[in-house]
């Protein structure tokens, strides 16, 4: 039976290991000993019943392939390099190790239990904040003030951002006025911080800071809403090789790494689509079409990047989002999709855990 080794056990490599078990022998290589649901994470950190809901064991995912809690330090088009020094032959390998992105909207520990400790110290901190610094406006920013503004009423949020507009990209004024109308938080936009603020992020103590056009901002704790990085930085060779200046991964139309033909890539880590959990989805399931398509003798599948759409939550109850033909989305529907319960439920079942 074909080896399929999977490096990185988030959104896109736990669907690819989950769609090869039947059919490969997959090995699934992460070096969290959880699944971390970060879809969920800006709730955690306002909601101190949920941290623990939002980190899933890997024990039960797969049927008849593994899970090795370790990370990849090398990878040939045949072969993984494991940290612990381990090599793992492989006949196809499926690069989907992510993105790192700041704190708390992604976990910043690889360990369950210090990542727990690490969003019940920062809830603490934000409970007793009367003002929040954010920095960054896009989906992220405006997500945590969302959530920060349902759980904290009485907390006053400003966010910051060099772009003249909340939520750069490709996405209808309308759906950013949605958005702007929910949120009572203050935005200081095209003018970035003359420094970064003094304390930590996450850390409860009062500062001041400025923007480069003099203004001053008072807060007692900010969190870094920006600066997303793809993974890649332990690749070399033919793999690293298609890496393009900005750290992505250049792939074909069927998502093989350019120039190594068994070697596959979905994800943050891909170039040239948007980094969401249903783009890395979308794109493992062309990858675990192929792989099969190959061990079977069928056609290979081609990935089309997906159009400018999003769903984003202002808390449980909150929020907008904009369909692929550019309708806005209003607060009730976002809330059923996926305000609630930020589909935590999907990912309990894909784990074969209870809800």
């Amino acid at each position: 039976m074909a080896r399929v080794v999977v490096v990185g056990g988030g959104y896109g490599g736990t669907t690819v290991a989950k769609a090869l078990d039947d059919v490969a022998d997959v090995v699934l290589v992460e070096p969290r000993d959880a699944f971390h649901h970060n879809v969920a994470a800006l709730r955690a950190l306002v909601s101190p019943d949920w941290p623990a809901r939002m980190f899933l064991p890997y024990d039960r995912l797969l049927s008849r392939g593994s899970v090795l809690r370790d990370r990849a330090v090398s990878v040939v088009p045949s072969s993984v390099l494991l940290a612990s020094g381990t090599e793992l032959t492989a006949d196809y390998i499926v690069l989907a190790t992510g993105s790192r992105y700041p704190f708390p909207a992604k976990a910043d520990q690889l360990s369950t239990v210090e990542s727990l400790s690490r969003y019940a110290s920062a809830h603490v901190s934000l409970a007793g904040a009367a003002r929040v610094l954010l920095l960054g406006a896009g989906a992220v920013g405006l997500e945590l003030a969302g959530e920060i503004e349902a759980a904290f009423p009485a907390t006053h949020v400003t966010l910051v951002d060099p772009a003249p507009e909340i939520l750069p990209g490709p996405y209808s004024p309308g759906l950013r006025d949605a958005l702007r109308s929910q949120l009572s938080a203050s935005f200081v936009l095209g003018s970035p911080l003359a420094a970064p603020p003094p304390v930590p992020a996450g850390v409860l103590q009062p500062f001041l800071v400025s923007t480069v056009d003099g203004r001053a901002i008072e807060a007692d704790i900010w969190f870094g809403c920006h600066g997303l990085t793809p993974v890649t930085d332990y690749l070399s060779g033919p793999v690293g090789d298609a890496i393009d200046p900005d750290g992505y991964l250049c792939v074909t139309p069927s998502l093989n790494v350019v120039g190594c033909p068994t070697v596959y890539a979905v994800g943050d880590i891909v170039g040239g689509d948007a980094n969401r959990v249903s783009v890395a989805r979308a794109q493992a399931e062309v990858v675990a079409a192929n792989i099969s398509a190959s061990l079977g003798g069928g056609a290979p599948a081609v990935y089309a990047p997906m159009p400018a759409m999003i769903v984003l939550p202002l808390g449980p109850s909150g929020g907008a989002g904009q369909r692929a033909d550019g309708e806005i989305l209003p607060a009730a529907i976002v809330s059923q999709a996926k305000g609630t319960d930020l589909f935590m439920a999907r990912y309990h079942e894909l784990f074969n855990l209870p809800a």
